[in-house]
C-alpha cells in the first residue's frame, strides 16, 4: 500500500516484483530478466520498483546457495549501485519484508531508509474497523468501536480484517437453518456483542517476542 501510495503521489510507473516473477530455472535468465527490469524502469521513469517479501531474493549470502542465487543477487546489487547516475533519475526501489534480519548485509546498506512499520495504535485500528465496516449492515457506536479497538492491542491490519470478516458471520449463522429462504433484509445487523465474540477466536498473529525482535532490528539497523 505504502508502494502504491508513493507511485500514485509522484504519478510515477509502478512494478510490483516477488521472487517468482524474477527466477528462472534457466541459467541466466534471472540476471537477464533483473537487467531488463531496472532498463525499462529507467525508461519510463519516473518508476517506482516494488520487491514483496524482499528476503526472499536476496537472503544472505552463503557457501550452500546456487550459483544462479549469487548471480542474480549480484547484478540487482550493480543495477542499484547505478541509481546515483544521472540517467538513473527518477527511480525508486521499494523493498518490504516480515524477515529483515536475513537480508543480505550488502542488500541492507543500499536501502538508504530503513522503516519499520510498526503495529497500528488504538486510533488507527478503529479507523480501520470503521473502514472494513463501511459498506456493512451494522449498529456499532463509536463508543463500541472505541472498545473494540481498546481490545485489539497486538493485532495487524490484517489481524483486523480477518476479524471483521468473522464478527459479520454472526448474523449469518444465527439464521443458518434457514439461509436459503430467508430474504437479506430481514438477516439482523452486526453489533458489538459479534465482535466480542470473534475475538475468543480471531488472535493477533504476532507475538511479543516477535515483536521485540523487529524492535530490536530496528534500534539497530533502522532509519528511525
Amino acid at each position: 500500500m505504502i508502494g502504491k501510495c508513493i507511485a500514485s503521489q509522484a504519478k510515477a510507473t509502478f512494478f510490483s516484483i516477488t521472487s517468482s516473477t524474477l527466477t528462472s530455472k534457466w541459467v541466466g535468465n534471472s540476471e537477464k530478466t533483473m537487467k531488463t527490469l531496472f532498463a525499462v524502469a529507467r525508461c519510463l521513469s519516473p518508476s517506482v520498483i516494488f520487491i514483496d517479501e524482499v528476503d526472499s531474493l536476496l537472503k544472505s549470502r552463503s557457501d550452500s546457495e546456487h550459483e544462479s542465487e549469487r548471480r542474480m543477487k549480484t547484478e540487482f546489487l550493480s543495477q542499484f549501485d547505478g541509481l546515483s547516475n544521472n540517467s538513473n533519475d527518477g527511480l525508486l526501489v521499494i523493498g518490504t519484508t516480515n524477515r529483515p534480519q536475513e537480508l543480505d548485509d550488502a542488500v541492507r546498506r543500499r536501502f538508504s531508509a530503513r522503516l519499520y512499520i510498526s503495529m497500528p495504535e488504538k486510533a488507527a485500528r478503529k479507523n480501520m474497523i470503521e473502514n472494513n465496516l463501511e459498506h456493512e449492515n451494522h449498529v456499532l457506536t463509536s463508543e463500541e468501536m472505541d472498545i473494540i479497538a481498546e481490545r485489539t492491542e497486538g493485532y495487524s491490519g490484517s489481524d483486523i480484517k480477518s476479524l471483521c470478516g468473522d464478527a459479520a458471520m454472526h448474523p449469518f449463522k444465527d439464521v443458518m437453518d434457514r439461509l436459503i429462504d430467508i430474504d437479506k433484509k430481514d438477516i439482523r445487523p452486526i453489533c458489538c456483542n459479534d465482535f466480542l465474540l470473534s475475538l475468543n477466536t480471531v488472535k493477533p498473529s504476532f507475538s511479543m517476542d516477535d515483536l521485540k525482535q523487529y524492535d530490536e532490528w530496528n534500534n539497530k539497523y533502522g532509519s528511525c
